[in-house]
Order: structure tokens, then C-alpha cells, then sequence
């Protein structure tokens, strides 16, 4: 009888271990098949994964059980305070990136490109340089005289952190470059760890931490690993996490009438970065068209799991520097460019609960509470279901075994339910009508897919949210109360609803984090200065849903009294009818104002703010009279050579116009000023009319 080296039998395979072999043929021949041939998998990939180890090591722990059909036969972000910050000379702009993770991702941006360049359909291919987008960190490395001087994060994009000591640690970033570089160059590419660098780390953690080191842990990921590497303030620390570099951009450089290089093409700008001795990625490839594309996104996608580093995604790029800048950006994105990712990693675990979270505008939430599970990275043990249609739609109940994808490597969600496994009598999802923070009502408005909770003044987790509303200068204003004073108080339960901002004392606010003896004086000074308000400023305080300024206005205006709202509101059905003859109220606004004063706790707020001393000067309705610039809307953008834009605001809504914040079909006017920006560009876009400060000041002496 054959033995271990030990000197012992090994044990025979059981009746259970001969069936539950069998049984993994069966499951693993039946996904291979809908994957390869069907092209409809059941299960992520991760599943088949586990299942597929399973039988391996079954058939190595009984030789056997290993037959000739087995399957495993078959030939298969804002700079951190403690760095000095760095203004890029040239932004380091983020590109777009390509919801469509299948091939046809890759023709939807030759289409695109193809039609900016206004090519028919005869024309010659576009010729693109396709690259792999790394899982890494963005790095901008700045040289002087061929000397790197500088090393700077990301950040925002506008301004990153300086970790120059760190980036001299990666033997991969040359130091100093040849005679022939340019007097100054930014060169631009990604800082990552290479996934045996990344388990080497891990495992020397893991050593310390037996030996009982504080403060030690192991990573999750190499992108995190590599981050934190970088922003480390200990260089020694930075060199002991074996970062690697990838060069695949520019940013600034010397002009070519200064000795600078002249590039006609971005695959001779990166053949030129390799001759410098910057690492370019081996994968890099010049694509004609989008064929091409399709190719290299396909053949990336299957060399993924090879690769000695992660990527999440591959890049595309119109490889003519003179397309590029023919086409241009949009919305500080460049048209020339586009991120193809990858499908989200994806796995298997069961739904334990369905809970009910409220923002912090009110909206319901159902998430799914889940057996943890490893995804993308992280441990997941809670999954978005969206809203109550979504979490129909798929299906979701407790106890059910489901799929889970971070979406966009970031956002847990269930993709998918498992039926076959679901348990007899599993009840569908309903969403709670009455919010399961405060009690109070829970709408879904038409055409809405959310449910939101209507008692905006009282709801716990909504308390923040409302006092800062409350206190924001354009409503009621109280000076000095800003976020992370609210926060403070209301995690102290110092207050729970507004009227209790009119109850603070010197003793219970100078004992907050921070806040010195006069603080709390001034802030005590604020409040008391607040409760002499408008009545549309207290209107708009109130934070009613689709109530902004101009509405509270309108409201105020045409009631004259806070009591005339409510008492309308107090009515049935046709007071909707009633609020909608107010200017700048529709039928979704007046039901929004008829509910929120429908709840008994809303109207309790309102009468203790009263109480407080909150007081306002109110009159009779105002006739209804006509007003030039009525049904009118302006977007004021930029800054206007001599009015302000409150001003300019103020001007335009006392002729009767509406101005609103961003521009839409219904914008009738854009009023544009110097460094106008985006809005100008959608108007433009859109064909909506566009006029200057002038042209304002003209249309407001027409309509006197």
C-alpha cells in the first residue's frame, strides 16, 4: 500500500467525495458552456473560480477521482495638509471614461471622433495609440536642465502634493536625463506596485505583526499600498514599498523655438520618453479605427490576469497632436481621449436584511445587508438596491443568493438574484410609506423614482442638512454656524431641531471642540440678529422641496402672511390648485409645499420658531399684475463689468424673470461676463440666446 512521507495511508475517497466530484463536472462543463458557447454566464467569475479549486484539490487529495473529461483537463482627490501643495503649470485634466465595458465601447468613441472630425464614411481610418490604464496613482515628475526637481500628485487637478523625496526612492524614474531633453519637462505617467512587490509587502507585515509590532496591518490592494507609499513622509518607508513608474504623457515643456522637441504624433512623444529611459508599458500600440480598438481591448482583457500589475481598463488616443487639438475638450475633458474599463469584479453572497437608510435631503434608500464578501478589493457587507423599482426589477429578498459588483470599483451594488436558490415563501420588497427615522410621511413624487421623507424639520437624519439650509446667508442667515459646528452639536444632541439654535448658552457652546469663550459669544450675537428675518428668507430656510429663492419670493408675494401658506396648505386636495396660481409654481411645487405643511411635526417647528422670537414683516397679497420679464428665465455667468450677480439677480426678478442656477432648454436668456465658462458653452450648444451686462441693462429699460 502506497504512504506519505509521513508513513501514512492516504484516505480513501468517500461515497461523498465520488458525488461531489460528479456534481462539480456537471456545474463546471455546464458554465464553461454558456460562457464560451452561449454567452450568457450565470455566475461571476469568481464563482466558477472557487468551484473549479474546489475539484482540484479533491482530485489531488485522491488521484483517483481524476478522470480524462474533468475540467481541469481541459487546456485552459484634495492634497493632504502635511505636503507642501503644487499649482500644475498645465491642469492634469481626467479623461472620460466609457460605460460600455463591452467592444462596442470602442466604436462609440471612433463615432464620436469621426464626427468631430466631420469624416464620412469613405474617408481613411483614424489612426489611435492604445495604451493600459493603469490601477495606479497619477504622477506629474517636473525636470529643470535635465534634473528632476519636482514630483507632484494629482490632486484635484489643479493642485497637487509634492512627494519629490519619495518619487526619488523608484529606481524606474531617471533622476537625470539626457542632453538632449528640453530645458524644462513635466512628465506625466502612473506610480503603482507590481503585485509580487505588493505580496512581498504583505508578507513582511504579516511578519511584524507576529512579533507583535504596533500600528502594523496588511493591505488590501496594490493601488493602495502604492498610494500610501507615496504620501508617506518617511522616504525610507516610500523605498520599502518597491513602487514602479509607467510614463505615458506630458505636461509642461519648453516651446520648440526654445530647443524644445517637436512631436507630430503622441506614439513618437512616448517612443522619445523610452529613449530618455522613462518605462513605457510593452502594450502600448498604435490601432487604425476602431477594428483595431476592439482588438486590443479584447486581447488586453484576456492577457488582464497575467499581467505582473493590475489595470482596470485600457485607453484610447487619437494619435495625431494636430487632431488633438482640433478636437479639442469639453468640460475640461478631451474630446481626443476615452478610458475603456473593464467589467466591475463581481461575487457571490447572500442577503441577510433589507434596511431602509434616509439621507441627508430625506431621500429612502433600500440597502442590502449581506454575508461579508471580498469585491473589487474591499470586504463588502452592504449593497445598494437603489430605490424600490430597481430593487423590483432584480428581485432582491432576504435570504436570497446574489450577485455583487462594485460599480464603478466603487459603489457596492446587487447586480443580479439567484433563483434556483432562493428560500420557499421569501417576501418581495416593499417600501415603507412612513419614514423609518421620524415617522413621517414617505411620497414619491410623479415621475420620481425616489421616496423621500417629508418631515425635513424634524427627521433625525436630516437635522444637519436642515440647519445648515436654515443658516445658509441667502436664508436666514446666521453668521459663524458652518458645517462642522452643526455637526458637533447635533452629534452631541445638543440640538435636535431648529427652535433649538434659540436655546443655546454661553456654558453649553464654549465647551464645544474649538470654540473659545467669544466664539461663542459672536455666534450667540448671530443668533439673536437672525431672528429679525423676511418672510421669503424664512420661506426658503424651511428647505421644502423644489422651494428655492425665487418660489419663496413668489410665495411671499403673493400670500403676504406665513399663515395664508399654511392655511391653504391645511385644506384638502384643491388647495394644490390654489398654490399653483402663485408665479413660479407648478403642480409638482404646489404639491411638494401642500405636504410638507400636511405634517403635524412641520407645522410644530414652524410655531416654536415663532415662539423663539423668529419674526418677520408680513402685509396683504399683492395684486396680480403683470410683469414685463414674467415667464422669463435668465442664467447669469462669469463676472458682469459693473453689477454684481445678486445685483444683477435682484434687477431681473424685480421685472419679473426668474433667474436659475445652471442652463436648460427652458433658459430663455444666458447673461454672460468675463471667464463665463461651462454655462456659456451649453447655451451656445443649445441655441439659447446670449447677452452681456449691455444687453441686460437694455432689455431691463425696455421692460421699465
Amino acid at each position: 500500500m502506497n504512504t506519505d512521507l509521513f508513513g501514512e495511508a492516504p484516505r480513501r475517497a468517500s461515497a461523498a467525495d465520488i458525488k461531489r466530484v460528479k456534481d462539480l463536472h456537471v456545474q463546471l462543463h455546464a458554465h464553461a458552456h454558456r460562457y464560451y458557447v452561449l454567452d450568457d454566464p450565470q455566475v461571476p467569475d469568481a464563482e466558477y473560480d472557487r468551484l473549479f479549486r474546489e475539484l482540484q484539490a479533491l482530485e489531488a487529495a485522491h488521484p483517483e477521482l481524476q478522470s480524462p473529461d474533468s475540467p481541469t483537463q481541459r487546456v485552459g482627490g484634495k492634497p493632504l495638509a502635511q505636503f507642501a501643495s503644487v499649482r500644475h503649470k498645465v491642469p492634469m485634466l481626467s479623461i472620460r471614461t466609457e460605460t460600455d465595458t463591452e467592444a462596442s465601447g470602442a466604436k462609440n468613441f471612433d463615432t464620436r471622433v469621426r464626427k468631430e472630425l466631420g469624416l464620412k464614411e469613405g474617408d481613411p481610418e483614424v489612426e489611435y495609440v492604445a495604451e493600459l490604464k493603469f490601477d495606479g496613482l497619477a504622477m506629474n515628475l517636473r525636470y529643470e536642465n535635465g534634473v528632476l526637481v519636482q514630483a507632484a500628485t494629482r490632486g484635484d487637478g489643479e493642485v497637487g502634493e509634492e512627494v519629490t523625496q519619495n518619487m526619488r526612492t523608484v529606481r524606474q524614474i531617471p533622476l537625470k536625463l539626457p542632453a538632449d531633453a528640453p530645458e524644462v519637462i513635466e512628465v506625466r505617467g502612473e506610480v503603482y506596485m507590481r503585485r509580487a512587490d505588493f505580496e512581498a509587502l504583505n508578507e513582511r507585515q504579516r511578519e511584524k505583526i507576529a512579533k507583535g509590532a504596533k500600528g502594523e496591518k496588511t493591505f488590501v490592494n496594490p493601488r493602495n499600498a502604492a498610494a500610501g507609499g507615496v504620501r508617506q513622509l518617511d522616504p525610507a518607508i516610500a523605498a520599502d514599498r518597491s513602487l514602479s513608474f509607467f510614463a505615458y504623457g506630458l505636461g509642461e515643456i519648453t516651446p520648440p523655438e526654445q530647443g524644445g522637441p517637436v512631436f507630430g504624433t503622441h506614439l513618437q512623444l512616448l517612443l522619445t520618453l523610452k529613449s530618455w529611459g522613462f518605462p513605457v508599458a510593452a502594450q502600448t500600440s498604435p490601432a487604425q479605427g476602431a477594428t483595431e480598438l476592439i482588438a486590443f481591448h479584447e486581447n488586453m482583457r484576456r492577457q488582464r490576469d497575467a499581467l505582473p500589475y493590475d489595470i482596470d481598463g485600457v485607453v484610447y488616443k487619437v494619435n495625431s497632436l494636430e487632431l488633438q487639438r482640433q478636437l479639442g475638450f469639453v468640460t475640461r475633458e478631451p474630446r481626443w481621449a476615452v478610458a475603456h474599463k473593464y467589467p466591475a469584479q463581481e461575487q457571490l453572497t447572500t442577503v441577510l436584511a433589507i434596511d431602509v437608510q434616509v439621507g441627508r435631503t430625506g431621500k429612502l434608500t433600500p440597502v442590502a445587508k449581506l454575508a461579508p464578501v471580498f469585491v473589487g478589493g474591499v470586504t463588502v457587507t452592504n449593497a445598494t438596491l437603489h430605490n424600490e423599482d430597481e430593487a423590483r426589477r432584480k428581485d432582491v429578498r432576504v435570504g436570497d443568493t446574489v450577485i455583487v459588483r462594485r460599480a464603478g470599483d466603487v459603489i457596492p451594488e446587487v447586480v443580479g438574484v439567484m433563483p434556483e436558490k432562493r428560500q420557499e415563501g421569501a417576501l418581495q420588497f416593499t417600501m415603507p410609506r412612513q419614514c423609518p427615522v421620524c415617522g413621517s410621511d414617505a411620497v414619491r413624487e410623479e415621475g420620481e423614482a425616489d421616496y423621500r421623507c417629508t418631515g425635513g424639520l424634524f427627521c433625525g437624519a436630516q437635522r444637519k442638512e436642515a440647519i445648515l439650509h436654515y443658516a445658509h446667508r441667502r436664508a436666514v442667515e446666521i453668521e459663524g454656524l458652518g458645517d462642522k459646528l452643526v455637526e458637533q452639536m447635533v452629534d452631541a444632541s445638543i440640538i435636535r431641531t431648529l427652535p433649538d439654535l434659540y436655546k443655546l448658552g454661553l456654558t453649553s457652546l464654549a465647551g464645544l471642540d474649538r470654540m473659545a469663550e467669544k466664539s461663542a459669544q459672536n455666534l450667540l450675537e448671530a443668533l439673536e440678529k437672525s431672528k429679525q428675518t423676511t418672510l421669503p428668507r424664512f420661506i426658503f430656510g424651511l428647505g421644502i422641496r423644489h422651494v428655492g429663492e425665487a418660489t419663496a419670493k413668489a410665495l411671499a408675494k403673493h400670500f403676504g402672511k406665513l399663515d395664508g401658506i399654511m392655511g391653504v396648505t391645511a385644506e384638502d386636495a384643491p388647495s394644490t390648485e390654489r398654490l399653483a396660481e402663485v408665479d413660479d409654481v407648478g403642480p409638482i411645487v404646489a404639491e411638494s409645499i401642500h405636504t410638507f405643511f400636511q405634517q403635524p411635526h412641520n407645522r410644530e417647528v414652524v410655531e416654536q420658531l415663532r415662539a423663539c422670537g423668529v419674526r418677520w414683516e408680513e402685509g396683504d397679497p399683492a395684486p396680480r399684475a403683470f410683469l414685463p420679464l414674467s415667464g422669463k428665465t435668465f442664467v447669469i455667468t462669469g463676472t458682469l463689468p459693473t453689477l454684481s450677480r445678486d445685483e444683477a439677480k435682484n434687477r431681473v426678478e424685480a421685472a419679473g424673470g426668474k433667474v436659475a442656477g445652471s442652463v436648460s432648454k427652458k433658459t430663455h436668456f444666458v447673461v454672460a461676463g468675463e471667464d463665463a465658462g461651462s454655462k456659456l458653452v451649453k447655451a451656445q450648444e443649445l441655441g439659447i440666446e446670449v447677452i452681456d451686462e449691455a444687453g441686460l441693462l437694455r432689455l431691463l429699460a425696455t421692460a421699465a
